[in-house]
């Protein structure tokens, strides 16, 4: 059963009272007054201590470019509320270890009418800023040309593409401590939009497992596909050849590395 799959079963009303959309969301997926269900009914018994830099990466690419059910569903997994088929809001129960001990925040996305998240929303509203306090030094970030370290339509690392893998692992291997490693696959506009997703995802996969072979702790590393829900450029060119030219720094496998040297 494939992710999608599992996340429609999952919020499946099973008789619960909170089955529904409570929040009034537009078509845009926005609201002025998120309703936030009753944190005793989670369906996820306690809720879950979630990877904060996988919801900050939610964050962020809600606000840029939206993101599919399929990507909240890989960085943060299931909703913990059983809120229906058809929802426009999903809701989760997240603790957070602090220096002043365990904080428990309600976090929700929004989705417009074509199923992408446009919005999110904390209670209480502070909870976003106890993800700003766990802030880790950053270091530089990477990123792969999906031309270069790959052949067309293959997740398969070119010999290219495996060199500049290794040049990444071995500036890696002088850092004293990784935190996260958060490896991101991306592709152009053109062609399917669900087999660009595949791709995506297979190649930040191939990427995250080169790391590994060379070094890199396997336990730090998280890959995602994107397909082309985050491009770095726009291009109108009516010229085939033009316009894939154009978009090729939207293909691409960024690597974003959180440590202490």
């Amino acid at each position: 059963m494939n992710k999608s799959m599992i996340a429609a079963t999952v919020l499946a009303c099973a008789g619960l009272a909170a089955c529904g959309t409570p929040s009034s969301v537009t078509d845009k997926g926005k609201t002025d007054d998120p309703v936030f269900p009753d944190a005793d009914k989670v369906s996820f018994v306690t809720g879950s201590y979630p990877n904060v830099d996988n919801v900050k990466t939610v964050q962020r690419s809600i606000v840029d470019n939206g993101m599919t059910r399929d990507q909240i569903y890989n960085m943060l997994d299931r909703p913990h509320f059983a809120e229906g088929f058809k929802v426009r809001e999903w809701d989760y129960l997240f603790h957070f270890n602090t220096s002043q001990g365990v904080v428990t925040c309600q976090f929700k996305v929004l989705f417009d009418k074509d199923r992408k998240a446009r919005s999110y929303h904390w209670q209480p509203e502070s909870c976003e800023d106890v993800l700003n306090d766990r802030e880790t030094p950053q270091v530089k970030p990477f990123s792969l040309s999906g031309d270069v370290s790959f052949e067309f339509g293959s997740a398969e690392l070119t010999p290219a593409g495996l060199e500049a893998v290794k040049d990444v692992a071995k500036e890696l291997r002088q850092v004293e401590q990784i935190d996260s490693v958060r490896v991101s696959g991306h592709t152009d506009r053109i062609g399917n939009e669900a087999l660009n997703q595949r791709l995506s995802q297979q190649r930040a996969q191939s990427v995250a497992q080169a790391l590994a072979q060379q070094g890199v702790p396997a336990s730090t590393i998280q890959a995602s596909g994107y397909g082309n829900s985050q491009p770095r450029v726009q291009c109108n060119e009516s010229d085939r050849d033009a316009l894939i030219a154009c978009l090729a720094p939207n293909r691409r496998v960024d690597i974003e590395v959180q440590a202490r040297s």
